[in-house]
């Protein structure tokens, strides 16, 4: 067994709730690793549709334990509403079956009216936050003067933190136009949270070690995608946090060698939510036409994703990034009865093409992409779950892919329901023992 990584290949929004939730069958752990209330995962079951921002996939199958590691933002009202909807359906009844570390940073009231404060101020340079405060509260965690989850036992050290914080974000918030937090209302929030959440408190990174030690599954859930990351992505229209799977070592305190595995996700075509550049996207009837069969809106924040043609090049820099040992594709039904269907596979820039991805978003904004058509499909493959079954235009696509990237397609996603899934292999367990 193998700790195995599950991570965007695009800007975020790939379905890797999905891909988490169908692998989680295979681990005995499930771990969030990064980011925050700004990421959505949406589960579909039968009829059963749940979207979660905080609290691991794996939430669905009863008996696996999830994680929450110590590099996750917890939004305190979000997490306890979470742990309400998923109690309704008869889920997380044991303490033990949710672990939060001790060492998540809180995301405050005060950190999302900064957010909204700020993003409102940019004009037309707003970067397209989520709005959610995690990037404030990641200000305050490289600051030291955040409030960790563990810090809730302590009502004393809560009011020190809060009373020599407060002075500065009240002054800025004055400054945009806003409101003062009182400091009274923070710890009424507080109180109320620190009872539901702390009966969950642990030291998840010694439990995934220890786990890991055992010879256990451990099944690592991204979130966003690594042209989302603070150091290599489109910046500055990125997240706050390191979003590439190698991540999960310093978030968890894991040595890189008990991670053997990466599965980087991908759409079978491109989307992005929110500002920065984007090469393959269709601003036309197409790509409005890509969004309503694919129903392309945001889980956390609702709004409309902007879409476009399949990217190799960017997907050459992710799997890079990530360093995937495979590839989830997922989407692939969308694309059926599309018509002739484009690549990138490279982009021309003054006259010169280009195959590596420029991370500089005044470049990215000045290239075209160069396409390669294929032919595209009719058939409904929802009912499909073998490779060979697929049509042969779908077979030259996924080999097409493969080729580019020189990674395996393992798990392709040809709907929505968890059932609508063909996976090749158990990926905890190794191609060549």
């Amino acid at each position: 067994m193998a700790g195995l990584v599950v991570a965007g290949a695009q800007w975020g929004d790939e379905g890797k709730g999905k891909v988490v939730d169908l692998l989680s069958e295979f681990a005995d752990v499930v771990v969030r690793f990064h980011g925050g209330a700004n990421a959505g995962h949406t589960l579909v079951v039968g009829e059963d549709r749940l979207v979660t921002h905080l609290i691991p996939s794996g939430v669905l199958r009863p008996g696996k334990r999830c994680v929450i590691g110590p590099a996750v933002v917890i939004d305190p009202q979000v997490l306890v509403a979470e742990i309400d909807e998923v109690q309704k359906r008869g889920l997380l009844q044991r303490p033990e079956a949710l672990l939060v570390s001790h060492r998540c940073h809180l995301v405050l009231p005060y950190h999302k009216l900064l957010d909204a404060a700020r993003e409102s101020a940019r004009g037309a340079l707003k970067i397209g936050t989520t709005l959610r405060g995690i990037g404030p509260c990641l200000e305050d965690k490289v600051a030291r003067c955040g409030l960790r989850v563990g810090d809730l036992g302590d009502s004393g050290l809560v009011n020190a933190r809060l009373s020599a914080r407060l002075p500065e974000v009240n002054a800025l918030l004055v400054h945009y136009g806003r409101e003062p937090v009182r400091l009274e209302d923070l710890h009424a929030g507080l109180r109320e949270q620190a009872e539901r959440i702390l009966p969950f408190v642990g030291d998840a990174g010694a439990l995934v070690r220890a786990e890991l030690a055992r010879g256990r599954a451990v099944l690592f859930e991204g979130a966003q995608g690594a042209l989302l990351d603070i150091d290599h992505g489109t910046y500055p229209y990125v997240t706050s946090s390191n979003t590439v799977a190698g991540a999960v070592c310093p978030s968890l305190g894991l040595g890189p060698r008990l991670v053997e595995e990466v599965m980087g996700i991908t759409k079978a075509y491109s989307t992005r939510v929110g500002e920065g550049p984007f090469p393959t996207e269709l601003a036309d009837e197409r790509g409005q036409l890509l969004r309503a069969r694919g129903h392309e809106v945001g889980a956390t924040t609702g709004r409309p994703r902007r879409c476009g043609w399949l990217d190799l090049v960017a997907l050459r820099y992710a799997v890079a990034l990530h360093g995937c040992t495979s590839l989830g594709l997922t989407k692939l039904d969308v694309l059926g009865g599309f018509g002739p269907l484009k690549v990138a596979v490279a982009y021309r820039l003054d006259g010169r093409d280009l195959q590596e991805y420029p991370t500089e978003p005044g470049v990215l904004e000045r290239v075209e992409p160069v396409y390669e058509e294929l032919e595209g499909w009719d058939e409904d493959i929802r009912d499909l779950r073998e490779r060979e079954a697929l049509p042969t235009p779908v077979q030259r696509l996924l080999k097409r892919i493969e080729g580019d990237l020189g990674v395996p397609i393992e798990l392709i996603s040809v709907g929505a329901a968890r059932a609508e899934t063909i996976v090749s292999r158990n990926p905890f367990r190794r191609k060549n023992p």
